[in-house]
């Protein structure tokens, strides 16, 4: 029986995924890799700016597609998650998988690390099995130069049957003769040999049972050999996929399913997981065998400066005071350039303002018109982009320099074991580092997480870490009251303390949550994953600062400012509108103030934080506008003059204590809520977001709060 019905056959998986293919003329070519091989480089260098990003059907994991003209034909890129097997064991590994077997792509590029060529080795050799039509990019060449790695690119092809183009991404040394090689055998110029594995005796016969009567069911619409694999294996997922495809339940086939019961029995007793053992070990065999004949190493301790470094970055003695360092220098340097860049950007910001204000005034628009667009929207929006967008700038290209050096996996490795303790995800550590920046940069970073349960509670706890939208509330604070009272150059360093202290503080109660969390409402255990330490790389950085500002700071700053608008006007109106001789503001704080007291604050500063809800940047100047009775947001012109008033409004060492910890600990802010209500699709575990730090803080600050009284220590 063959299935022939258009509904069950091509283009299911890649019509999902809108690739464009009905286009005459155009190839659609799957670009997959392990991770950290340079496949992000190698799409960015063929698609420039012709790119979009998406989610896979039904998954949390990116896509993303790219186009690019070779010759006389436009072909699509999809880049597939970077993975270390098709076994299907992830969400990656399954996407790439069946995108590779279903999606019908004209081509299938594997990126390949030519320092590690013996281990990438076991992808190259899998997509072999599923598919003919591969190219083997060997990427990196230039550091394997380096290291005295030496390739024999002609033999490794013969030894594959399919062609190797080597590549040095960053210098696109390479990418032309690729480009070639992925035309050739997309159009069918090249005629692929891929090599096929002998595996043990074993299973061998029993693959000899199974695939001809796969073949003939399926129609040769699929690669019944590495179905029968799969098959034998015991891979259940791949025989839902194939029901999807094929519209037909295999297992429902009397003659499959007596073939395959008779295999398994000519297993000698083997279940399902010996065999893939055994299946696993000829893939690795072969991998070795190829790495023999066609690789020779110069120096046997090529990596031998990378295990040096890392027995200092990864230690159990120094790794964690090294990186806490590294943060604090990374803190200290956004911090301290950002103040300049944010004045300029202020002063052209606000002498737009002036400006806007002589039109008003030209134009004889009503008052009530003038402060609600000028005043309101545009001040609040001025002040946003002046205070977010120079910290951004500095922070996200510092945060992806250590990822372009390899240091960020490092830091995963470092705090895995305090995530695992937590029943939580080491991989939370990197989302955890990039809320620094912004937290809604650090909740779509959640993505590379594959447990739903994990990801949910790095979601959930992202917000614990203080982003740069509370760094300018915090450096205040701490300047005033603490840094302010040390004499000389020693008040930015006991300053700068403090900070990391606070940030430390974050991370504690980040662990301690998601350890509650893991034991209530999203119970169970760590899942493991596959975390590689990759080799230092020597950076790009004008690409990085390009792809960071570009791809994260303005992004983030755009979402920022989509909220500040309306709430500018929002804030205008509330500190405008009187009932009686107190604006609705002033009610506000009132009737705010006995709870306010109990956590350490008064009415006017919890009534900022409310206010502050769409950008946490603008909670100081509310209070300033608040204490000050002024209708629109205002900023001192010296820490001096800021102490002066919050002094003279009963502000103590216990109120800058709580206002730091409340702003550490509170509500998430409108932008980082839209982005959890996107990523998780769910009003329900959006509002747990929003409870979860609230109550945490309130609690903190609370208790903080009573045992000061009833120690009398203030």
């Amino acid at each position: 029986m063959v299935l022939t019905s258009r509904s069950t056959g091509p283009g299911v998986l890649r019509n999902s995924i809108n690739t464009g293919h009905e286009a005459a003329g155009t190839f659609t070519i799957a670009l997959a890799g392990n991770p950290n091989v340079g496949k992000s480089t190698i799409f960015n260098s063929l698609t420039g700016l012709r790119q979009h990003t998406g989610n896979w059907p039904g998954k949390t994991v990116a896509n993303a597609r790219g186009k690019y003209r070779y010759g006389d034909r436009e072909f699509i890129l999809v880049d597939i998650p970077g993975t270390y097997s098709l076994s299907a064991s992830s969400v990656e590994e399954e996407v790439a998988r069946d995108f590779i077997c279903f999606g019908e792509p004209d081509a299938t590029v594997v990126v390949a690390d030519a320092t590690c060529l013996e281990r990438n080795l076991n992808l190259v050799l899998q997509t072999l099995e599923i598919t003919d039509r591969v190219v083997v990019c060997l990427n990196l060449m230039d550091e394997a130069e380096r290291k005295h790695i030496r390739i024999d690119l002609k033999k490794l092809a013969e030894k594959l049957g399919v062609p190797v183009i080597g590549t040095s991404a960053r210098s696109g040394r390479g990418l032309p003769e690729l480009m070639e090689a992925i035309y050739s055998v997309a159009v069918g110029r090249i005629k692929t040999k891929p090599l096929r594995i002998t595996y043990d005796d074993i299973i061998e016969k029993a693959l000899k049972r199974v695939e001809p009567y796969l073949f003939n069911l399926t129609g040769g619409k699929v690669n019944s050999r590495w179905v029968s694999l799969k098959m034998i294996e015991g891979d259940s997922s791949i025989l839902n996929t194939l029901q999807e495809y094929l519209g037909y339940d295999l297992l429902k086939d009397r003659d499959v399913t007596g073939e395959l019961r008779s295999a398994r029995q000519g297993l000698w007793g083997i279940n399902s997981d010996g065999a893939r053992d055994m299946i696993v070990s000829g893939i690795v065999n072969t991998a070795e065998n190829i790495f023999r004949d066609t690789v020779s190493l110069e120096h046997r301790d090529y990596n031998s400066l990378d295990r040096k470094i890392d027995s200092i970055l990864t230690s159990r003695i120094y790794g964690i005071p090294v990186m806490i360092g590294l943060l604090g220098v990374i803190f200290w340097l956004t911090l301290a350039g950002a103040n300049y860049p944010s004045e300029v950007i202020a002063a052209f910001l606000f002498h737009i303002e002036d400006l806007l204000t002589a039109f008003f005034t030209w134009a004889g628009a009503p008052q009530w018109l003038y402060g609600l667009l000028v005043r309101g929207m545009y001040r609040t929006l001025a002040w946003v982009v002046s205070v977010m967008l120079p910290p951004m700038a500095i922070f996200f290209p510092l945060f992806t320099l250590l990822e372009d050096l390899g240091y960020l996996p490092r830091i995963a490795f470092n705090l895995d074991n305090f995530f695992n303790k937590a029943c939580a995800h080491g991989k939370q550590a990197l989302t955890m580092c990039m809320g620094f920046g912004c937290n809604a940069a650090g909740v779509v970073g959640c993505r590379i997480i594959d447990s739903p349960r994990e990801r949910l509670i790095a979601i959930i706890t992202n917000n614990f870490v203080p982003c740069n939208g509370r760094f300018p509330t915090l450096i205040a604070i701490i300047a005033i009251f603490i840094g302010g009272r040390v004499p000389g150059v020693f008040g930015s360093f006991v300053s700068t303390l403090v900070l990391m202290g606070i940030v430390v503080l974050g991370v504690a109660v980040t662990l301690l949550v998601s350890a509650i969390l893991s034991r209530t409402v999203l119970r169970g255990v760590p899942s493991s994953f596959t975390l590689e330490l990759p080799p230092y790389r020597r950076p790009q950085v004008w690409r990085i600062i390009v792809r960071s500002v570009l791809d994260r700071a303005l992004f983030v700053l755009g979402r920022a400012a989509a909220v500040a608008a309306p709430a500018g006007l929002i804030i205008w109106l509330l500190a405008n509108i009187k009932i009686g001789e107190y604006s609705l503001l002033s009610h506000g704080a009132l009737f705010l103030e006995p709870f306010a007291r109990l956590l350490g604050l008064d009415g006017y500063i919890l009534m900022a934080f409310i206010i502050g809800f769409p950008a946490n940047e603008i909670v100081m100047p509310i209070i300033i506008m608040s204490y000050m009775s002024t209708g629109s947001i205002l900023e001192l012109d010296s820490l001096e003059a800021l102490r002066q008033l919050l002094v003279s409004h009963g502000w103590t060492w216990l109120t800058a204590v709580s206002v730091m910890l409340f702003s550490l600990m509170h509500w998430p802010c409108g932008t980082t809520l839209w982005t959890i209500r996107k990523e998780t699709g769910s009003a329900g575990w959006t509002l747990i977001s929003f409870l979860v730090p609230t109550l945490t803080g309130i609690i903190i600050c609370f208790t903080f709060a009573r045992v000061v009284h009833l120690l009398r220590l203030i």
